[in-house]
Formats: structure tokens, sequence, C-alpha cells
């Protein structure tokens, strides 16, 4: 098996961008949602925005640009609109702002808080101007969140429970990740604005699986599974269900935790930034009949596994092409709650 795709998503919820290569770290690829849109509410707050409530995100589209030196305090994200009717636009947005003047707020995903920072306005209504809706873009900065999986408080438990699949999950997950990879609890795991783990893996077989049941001619696209590190090869569909963990040829170290479960963003037209017509807006359902394979989510089906970094692999990198092979199966699948 090999790494056939890496991607990187610079602004949470928009279009991926997808290097050969990309550094990792505990928190994830390095420049991996470090950005995120926020919606500015009537009176003054703001909501996060993810792209399965806000479809249209689907219509931005991120890449990094570095300078010849690599050098990351010169690098920009140039981020285009491309709607389906009408011209796009671009704005470029630094990759490492200045926040020396830049208004600190506070952000909150699914219980786990973190300190950020307002983009200066000119980013902010070129958004706006996009969207059609009062927007900010937050940068995270030198702030990083607490890892949604080992820092859920119990006395939330009740509000978790009626807050939707993510936050139930929480309710269950063990105390700490590091008691899952070393045997130690960790204190410093976080991550930036990734809904629950740093990394996200998928085998492309199972794609295969998906797009048989759509019609003749048409395919599932990946991507709408928001995956970072896409590994082709696999002999079967599903075998990933079980994997563990995993190495590289680059000699890193994945340690895949729990099963990621499925939201209505798999059925979103990513041509038009709206919910899918025909078949193709019906995937979820479809992937509803066989796949809630997870005891502790049983509503929801899974595609894909949440994954940590191995302890002492951080500032390594992963590439397209690098040889991967499974070091530790599970003998059963992973079940949110035990």
């Amino acid at each position: 098996m090999h790494i056939s795709r890496i991607l990187v998503y610079p602004i949470k919820s928009v279009r991926p961008y997808e290097p050969s290569s990309a550094e990792v770290a505990r928190h994830g690829f390095t420049h991996d949602r470090r950005f995120m849109i926020l919606q500015v509410q009537p009176d003054g707050s703001l909501k996060n925005m993810l792209i399965a409530h806000y479809t249209e995100l689907a219509l931005l589209f991120a890449e990094i640009n570095f300078p010849e030196d690599h050098d990351a305090a010169k690098a920009s994200i140039h981020l285009t609109w491309r709607p389906p009717h009408g011209d796009s636009k671009a704005m470029d947005i630094p990759l490492v702002p200045d926040t020396t003047s830049l208004e600190r707020i506070h952000v909150t995903m699914h219980f786990s808080s973190t300190d950020a920072y307002k983009m200066d306005d000119q980013y902010n209504k070129w958004l706006s101007a996009c969207l059609g809706y009062d927007v900010v873009l937050a940068y995270l900065g030198e702030n990083e969140r607490p890892v949604l999986m080992s820092t859920y408080q119990k006395n939330n438990q009740s509000q978790a429970q009626q807050a939707g699949w993510l936050s139930s999950i929480t309710s269950k997950l063990p105390t700490s990740i590091g008691t899952i990879i070393s045997g130690e609890p960790q204190a410093d795991d976080k991550i930036t604005f990734a809904d629950c783990a740093p990394f996200l893996v998928v085998n492309e077989t199972s794609l295969h699986d998906v797009s048989r049941r759509l019609p003749d001619g048409e395919e599932m696209d990946i991507t709408k599974f928001r995956p970072n590190i896409i590994i082709s090869g696999a002999e079967s569909s599903w075998e990933e269900d079980y994997w563990s963990e995993l190495q590289t040829s680059g000699n890193v170290k994945l340690h895949l935790v729990q099963n990621c479960v499925r939201c209505v963003s798999l059925n979103i037209d990513y041509a038009t930034g709206k919910p899918g017509e025909g078949e193709s807006g019906k995937v979820l359902k479809k992937l509803q009949s066989d796949r809630r394979v997870d005891k502790g989510s049983k509503y929801s089906p899974v595609f894909g596994r949440y994954a940590f970094l191995g302890k002492g692999d951080e500032g390594k990198s992963l590439a397209v092409g690098d040889e991967v092979t499974i070091t530790r199966r599970n003998a059963e699948r992973t079940t949110f709650g035990e």
C-alpha cells in the first residue's frame, strides 16, 4: 500500500490544498485548519461555519503558495471563489499573519475552546461579499484546542447528548489519547480547528464500494470525506475498520484510534455548493444500509479512521508514494465508549 494523496485544509471547511508532501506535527499537518470562517450573528456573536450546514463553502478553493526558499512567513493562501454562475475572484491571505494588532476572539468547537485572532477587515469583507452575509476569518495563531477525544468533561454530558453525533461521541471517549498510544497520560494533546483528531486516514479501495452504489458513470469524490491521508493498494474495502497502527517508509507512525462517523456533508454537490440532487445527494442514506458498524454511534455510517502521530515523529514528513505498512490490527472494530 502507498499514500496516494495528501490533503491539507488551510481554512476549515473549504476545498483542500494537495501537496506532494507535508510536514507532520502532533496537531496534524503543519498548516492544516489553522483558519476558520465564522458567521456574524444579529447580536454580534460569531457562529462556527461547517460545510455540512454551510454548503456554499464548497465553492471556496485554497492553495498555499510558498516562496522559493519555502519560508512560511512569506507564504500565502491563495483563496478562490468559484460560483457555478458568474465570475471567479481570488484573494491572498498571509499563511502566518502578524497578530500584533489583531483582535482576540474566543472560539468553542464541540466543547473544546481556544483563543484565536480576528483577521483584518479586508479579508472579512471579501469573504462576506462572496458568501452574501457577514463573516469573519479567524486565525488560530499560537493557540491550540484541547483534543476533543481526551478532554471532554462529564458534567457536559447531558448537554452533549442533545448536540448531535459529534458531541455525543465525546461523552464516551477515553480520558487520554496518550493513554491509548503510549500508556502514559499526556496533558499536551492539542489540535487546530479540526473536529476530533489531527489526522483522518481513508482507504481508497473503500471508495470504490461507495461509487458502485451510484449510477453508472458516477464516482464518489473522496474529498467529500474530508480526509488528510488517502491510502491506495489495500486488498479489500473496509479493512481499515481494523487498522490500529501504520508506519510509512518515511518512518512516520500513526495510531488509528477511532472510527470517523459521517453526516450530511457527503450529499453536497461540490459543483453548485448546494445539497446534491438525484442519487449523489443520497450517499449518506446509501451508506447507512450497511456501514453503521460502530456500536457507539449506531445511527451513523463509518468511513475512515481518526489518527494521532507516533511519539517522537513530530517534524518528519509524509509524501505521496510513501509505502504504508499496517503494523497493528484490532481483532474487532473499535467502539465509542469502550
